[in-house]
């Protein structure tokens, strides 16, 4: 096909697509040079890939464009946070999401499909490839983060209705977090030695980890508010469940390539009974012992 037939359109459209594969080639090589085991070698190989892809544009744009080094550094800082699977994996999942402007310029060039199935299949088998160590102690992340999660909100909504005051909440808060912290560390260590895991000790870490993390963004809220306003404190408090929920899901979803909605919707349903539960069950003895608590 003549190149220079292409509408302004698909040119805009190819140009785009043009730039995206130069930041990704760009990050890619920034992350590369960050990983120092096997996962350099695959994810230089994507890299690779990505500029591949930027020079096969570039034939139809006529045009040498650069990597946006302010986007390049932010997700590149990204990747140190949060791993670079999530973050090959995350920007892998935008590039397929284009593939409907893809379909739409197929008429003016019709090897567009063959060229993005070919880097789509092999693209995949890379990162099928990516073997990152933060993600082998993902069940026990989730144990900890779930568990603080179920049992702290419970806790501290039933003390916020119970006492009423949000430093003695915060305090009852504290104490009861980092005393579950560590019997959930230590519990979570003894049954992974029991089943024989090399990495008991690790993976219990993050277990641990996982659970003090989560009890300290809980338990923030009633060190910030007034004491005479605990369901202020409470309302905040919820909002960070339902953000951890949200981000810890989404990251799980994309970084291990699984159902978002379901899992997101699950915990969250599961939260809100048990936080319910609480509340009743804080009420009920508050009146029962006739404790009030100033």
């Amino acid at each position: 096909m003549n190149q220079k037939t292409i509408s302004p359109k698909t040119h805009a459209i190819i140009l785009k697509m043009q730039q995206t594969e130069e930041n990704a080639s760009a990050i890619y090589f920034k992350i590369a040079s960050q990983v120092k085991d096997q996962n350099k070698a695959i994810i230089e190989q994507i890299a690779k890939d990505e500029a591949q892809h930027a020079l096969v544009w570039s034939k139809y744009t006529k045009k040498k464009l650069k990597p946006n080094r302010l986007y390049v550094f932010w997700v590149s800082l990204l990747a140190k946070l949060l791993g670079f699977t999530f973050i090959v994996k995350f920007l892998e999942k935008g590039e397929a999401s284009g593939i409907l402007a893809y379909q739409s310029i197929m008429d003016e060039i019709p090897e567009v499909s063959r060229i993005v199935s070919e880097e789509t299949d092999h693209e995949n088998k890379l990162m099928g490839m990516l073997n990152e160590e933060r993600l082998k102690y993902v069940g026990s992340m989730v144990l900890g983060m779930n568990d603080a999660l179920i049992e702290l909100t419970g806790a501290l909504a039933g003390f916020t209705f119970a006492m009423q005051n949000t430093r003695i909440v915060a305090l009852a808060g504290l104490i009861t977090g980092v005393s579950a912290t560590l019997s959930m560390t230590s519990s979570s260590y003894l049954s992974s030695k029991a089943d024989g895991d090399p990495d008991a000790l690790k993976s219990s870490l993050y277990t641990g980890a996982m659970y003090l993390a989560t009890v300290a963004l809980m338990v923030f809220p009633y060190l910030i508010v007034p004491n005479s306003m605990p369901l202020v404190a409470l309302s905040i408090m919820l909002a960070i469940v339902v953000f951890i929920i949200f981000a810890f899901n989404f990251y799980i979803a994309i970084a291990k390539d699984l159902h978002f909605k379901s899992r997101f919707l699950e915990m969250l349903i599961l939260a809100i009974l048990v936080t319910g539960v609480s509340f009743a069950i804080g009420t009920v003895f508050k009146s029962i012992l006739n404790i009030d608590i100033l």
